[in-house]
């Protein structure tokens, strides 16, 4: 098995893992989401009126709806399904009503999920001088041969990729360097669960490790449930499919990089 993903497996499973990982990741909830006093107005309005089409039409003007209903992305979309579909919305305005407003209002401001907030703490724990030297921009970046950390937007970093090192996807980049005169690219996730979504972003991570003829050293750095052992898809796809790829955490990054 890779040393790294080794390593990182024994770190997540034996040391204080999680508390270390949080200066990677501070994942702290934010406060409650703003909402628009004259849309709220009017919702107020709608349920004291009853009047369905209304409640409807305003409840989605706000950033999050406050049920859970397969219905509601379509209605999103397609305004004038509202008017044709009376059922569906007599359905989910029964609902609301039985919520009552109070609780239409916590539910309509919940802070935004941690997983949404996660993208851009890895590239602020860069930014801290963390791996020893302080991101830089473009010019700096391509001005010597020197260890370096590219500063950029993920497409940034995914331009200068495709442009020198004959990086080939589309998708962006988390990590771009140089060590000991070698190039670096690769992406950070913290997969906090296993199923759906999480493990669309761990295979993301993946086919980067296996975009062929890319002249630099590919890496992803992940963090987070798949490092626990036992029989999840993950961990048995990391130390059996993939075990020999560069997989590893970002609290054993700064030893990957300057031992190059």
């Amino acid at each position: 098995m890779n040393y790294w993903t080794e390593l990182s497996i024994e770190y997540a499973n034996q040391k204080s893992y999680l508390d270390d990982l949080f200066q990677v990741y501070p994942t702290i909830p934010e406060g409650i989401r703003e909402i628009n006093q004259t849309i709220w107005k009017k919702v107020e309005q709608a349920f004291e009126s009853q009047d369905n089409i209304s409640l409807i039409r305003e409840l989605l003007k706000l950033d999050l709806f406050p049920i859970k209903d397969s219905y509601i992305a379509f209605l999103k979309r397609d305004s004038s399904a509202i008017e044709r579909n009376p059922k569906t919305i007599n359905r989910i305005c029964g609902r609301l009503y039985e919520m009552g407003l109070e609780k239409i209002f916590e539910k309509c401001t919940e802070p935004k999920e941690t997983n949404r907030q996660i993208g851009p703490l890895f590239r602020r724990w860069l930014n801290k001088r963390t791996l020893g030297i302080q991101p830089v921009g473009l010019d700096k970046f391509i001005s010597s041969d020197e260890d370096a950390i590219l500063e950029g937007s993920d497409q940034e970093l995914a331009n200068f990729a495709r442009n020198v090192l004959n990086y080939q996807r589309e998708k962006g980049l988390d990590f771009v360097a140089r060590f000991n005169k070698q190039y670096i690219i690769g992406e950070s996730k913290f997969l906090t669960d296993f199923g759906g979504h999480q493990n669309a972003q761990f295979a993301d991570a993946i086919a980067t490790l296996q975009t062929p003829n890319v002249n630099a050293i590919k890496i992803a750095i992940l963090d987070g449930v798949l490092y626990i052992k036992g029989e999840n898809k993950m961990y048995k796809e990391l130390t059996t499919k993939y075990k020999n790829y560069n997989i590893m955490s970002a609290l054993v990054l700064r030893e990957f990089l300057y031992q190059l």
